[in-house]
């Protein structure tokens, strides 16, 4: 016997008896009310800057009832005055919507609903809600050139927008990486086109970029690394054969326009350092005697540098002069620091000339004996003499030539010189300076006193201006 089917039966007759509808037998539901919160409600997703934000309001009674047809005053801030935005009316679900524009600033997007409540409800009211803004992406761009010419500057601009392309005013910074480092280098504002330019006069290769902050509307910005490279202001030197044997540390920037001779007494800190290496107990002179000249020349890489030496007081004058026509022809020195910096030498009994010719050093006064003539005095000790571009323009002494003999044969129109007619050479001799040994100590120059009888004006190519020692011999 099968009895499923009747069981079936009996029980829907008895839930229908019961007033009881099984789930299965149930009819689907339709358009379930959505909840709504007790209150008053106002929200909005968040919305890109002038885009139009679909704002909701909502209203329910304290059951949660939605409220339909309540009339609902939407309002927003403008400054600190409240300005009507909107009246809108609830539908079945409680809720009513409006469109509004959102601006940059979050200030400017605070809206209130209120409502003034009806026979059996109070009035009910939001406070001030701040529409959510949805930030845009940033875009900054960097335009200017590629080089710079050193001690000059150049201009460099940026454009910031979104990533729409609409302008943005405001702050950028611009940075300049420095030992691996971005470091902020000046804030701009940005007009209404977004743009902004300023000046830059970078002294080495450098990188540049521009950056902003978060906004609340906008994404932080970063441009692309802008790089300029710095370029010389003169020519550069070409040479072949062998570079200096001895390195030295990078020299001072260039100070002022042109070469800007400076002629000081000797200041304490440089006599310090001279004590014990260019000047010693037994030298023919010392302190109130010399000078110390600083000024600027064309180095062989074509840049600006500011170079230093001491020498007699009563030539330094001379040797201000020679340089700075050197200076004003472009014609360069590869190195002019104070040859006491390379330290004392027991094999000349004073500053260690060696060292300073192999690095190719400019240099002037220094209290020690002929390279190569031990125990006979210098023309240098009393500051009278000047050695000049010394690599490139060697020195023939009693065991070779110093400090190589590679540039002996060879010259250059610039900074190796063979013959008196050199350009160097002429510049000298025009401010009583003497190439006394010609190709036996080519970088030598001896100071030759002013003529008395001819009002100093004259330079008395006959005085003598050297040691007994070094009358018929070289020295240097």
């Amino acid at each position: 016997m099968v009895l499923g089917k009747p069981l079936v039966v009996v029980s829907t007759l008895l839930a229908l008896v019961a007033g009881v509808v099984p789930a299965s037998a149930a009819p689907a539901e339709r358009g379930a009310a959505r909840e709504v919160p007790p209150g008053l409600a106002v929200s909005a997703p968040p919305t890109y800057a002038g885009a139009q934000a679909p704002v909701s309001v909502t209203l329910a009674d304290e059951a949660g009832e939605p409220v339909a047809g309540a009339s609902l005053r939407v309002e927003r801030r403008t400054g600190d005055t409240w300005a009507e935005a909107a009246v809108v009316t609830t539908a079945e679900d409680g809720t009513a919507s409006l469109p509004l524009t959102l601006t940059r600033r979050p200030e400017d997007n605070v809206v209130r609903a209120t409502w003034a409540g009806d026979e059996t409800r109070e009035p009910q009211a939001t406070g001030p809600v701040t529409l959510p803004l949805r930030r845009r992406n940033a875009r900054l761009r960097v335009k200017g050139p590629r080089e710079v010419v050193d001690e000059t500057s150049v201009r460099v601009a940026v454009r910031w927008t979104t990533g729409a392309g609409e302008p943005v005013a405001g702050q950028v910074t611009l940075q300049h990486k420095r030992k691996g480092r971005w470091r902020d280098a000046e804030v701009l504002d940005t007009d209404d086109r977004g743009r902004a330019h300023t000046r830059i006069a970078p002294r080495d290769d450098s990188r540049w970029r521009f950056r902003t902050a978060r906004q609340p509307w906008l994404e932080r910005g970063r441009s692309p690394v802008h790089r300029v490279d710095n370029v010389p202001p003169g020519s550069v030197v070409r040479l072949g054969g062998p570079d200096p044997r001895r390195d030295l540390p990078r020299a001072s920037r260039a100070e002022g326009d042109g070469a800007s001779p400076v002629i000081t007494r000797v200041p304490g800190k440089v006599w310090r350092s001279m004590k014990g290496r260019t000047w010693h107990r037994g030298c023919p002179v010392g302190r109130p005697q010399l000078r110390l000249l600083r000024i600027n020349y064309w180095g062989y890489d074509g840049y600006r540098y500011r170079g230093e030496l001491v020498a007699a007081a009563s030539v330094v004058g001379q040797m201000s002069a020679a340089l700075r026509d050197m200076y004003d022809a472009g014609l360069p020195i590869r190195s002019m620091v104070r040859v006491d910096r390379f330290g004392w030498s027991k094999r000349v009994q004073g500053a260690d000339d060696y060292a300073s010719m192999a690095a190719g050093n400019t240099s002037a006064f220094n209290c020690r004996n002929v390279v190569g003539r031990p125990g006979v005095r210098s023309p240098h000790a009393w500051g009278r003499a000047l050695d000049l571009n010394t690599w490139e323009n060697p020195y023939r002494s009693s065991h070779g030539l110093v400090p190589n003999s590679w540039w002996q044969s060879r010259s250059h129109p610039r900074v190796a010189w063979r013959s008196s007619n050199h350009r160097v050479v002429a510049i000298m001799r025009s401010h009583g300076l003497r190439w006394t040994y010609g190709l036996g100590d080519t970088q030598h120059f001896d100071a030759v006193p002013r003529s008395a009888k001819r009002g100093g004006d004259v330079h008395d190519e006959h005085a003598p201006v050297l040691p007994p020692e070094c009358n018929t011999e070289v020295c240097d």
